[in-house]
């Protein structure tokens, strides 16, 4: 099995896996212990017209921040007290990312890495493409530690040199988090007192829930 890592944009036609750590990742697995599914839409006004049309729960960010209007930010903390049938989601960097992938994928961080990589590996046929959704096309070092996370899980197989480097980068756990807390997008969410969602977007592996996308909605595969 061939293991890459990209970023921004998604190459692979067979399976790819998104990353965006701080926080989508981590808030759609949370949404999908108590939803049954979430909707994603690109744009805060396809968000709005979804929400009323399947009378869903509304959350949302732009630059970390809610949403004016909306039932609650990107905050996985906050999704995890909620429930409902439906959750809809628009954010800065992951759901855009995941409207532009062609593959089959899957949504995966530090909070799923062990279940993302296993399922990956039953789902796939030659390829597992990781897909850092990135901040607004920019390189961020928490989704390249995300990824090297879900890369330990993987590491038998053949892995590009960008995977090698993930998985290398993220060995040392204390590291990891130490260098994640003090990340540009994590003094932004600090700036907007949301430090608590950066320390839980770095638990590791306390779902078993692998979240799949497919044609705006996303399920829960266990």
């Amino acid at each position: 099995m061939k293991v890459t890592l990209s970023l921004d944009r998604s190459y692979s036609e067979d399976l790819s896996i998104m990353v965006d750590a701080l926080r989508a990742s981590t808030t759609i697995n949370t949404a999908l212990q108590s939803f049954k599914s979430v909707i994603t839409a690109e744009s805060i006004k396809k968000a709005v017209e979804l929400a009323e049309i399947n009378q869903a729960t509304l959350a949302g960010e732009r630059d970390g921040a809610k949403i004016e209007g909306f039932d609650v930010g990107n905050s996985p903390r906050e999704i995890k007290n909620l429930k409902g049938e439906v959750l809809v989601l628009t954010t800065t960097n992951g759901t855009r990312v995941l409207e532009r992938m062609q593959s089959k994928v899957l949504i995966g961080s530090f909070v799923n890495a062990r279940a993302v990589a296993r399922i990956a590996l039953q789902l796939a046929d030659n390829h597992i493409e990781i897909v850092m959704a990135g901040v607004k096309g920019r390189f961020v070092l928490e989704d390249f530690l995300g990824a090297g996370e879900i890369i330990n899980h993987l590491q038998d197989e053949e892995l590009d040199e960008m995977a090698i480097a993930s998985l290398m980068a993220s060995n040392d756990k204390e590291e990891v988090d130490r260098a994640v807390k003090n990340s540009y997008s994590a003094r932004g969410l600090r700036a907007l007192g949301l430090e608590k969602d950066i320390e839980f977007c770095l638990k590791r592996d306390i779902y078993n829930t692998v979240p799949i996308y497919k044609e705006g909605i996303i399920k829960a595969l266990k």
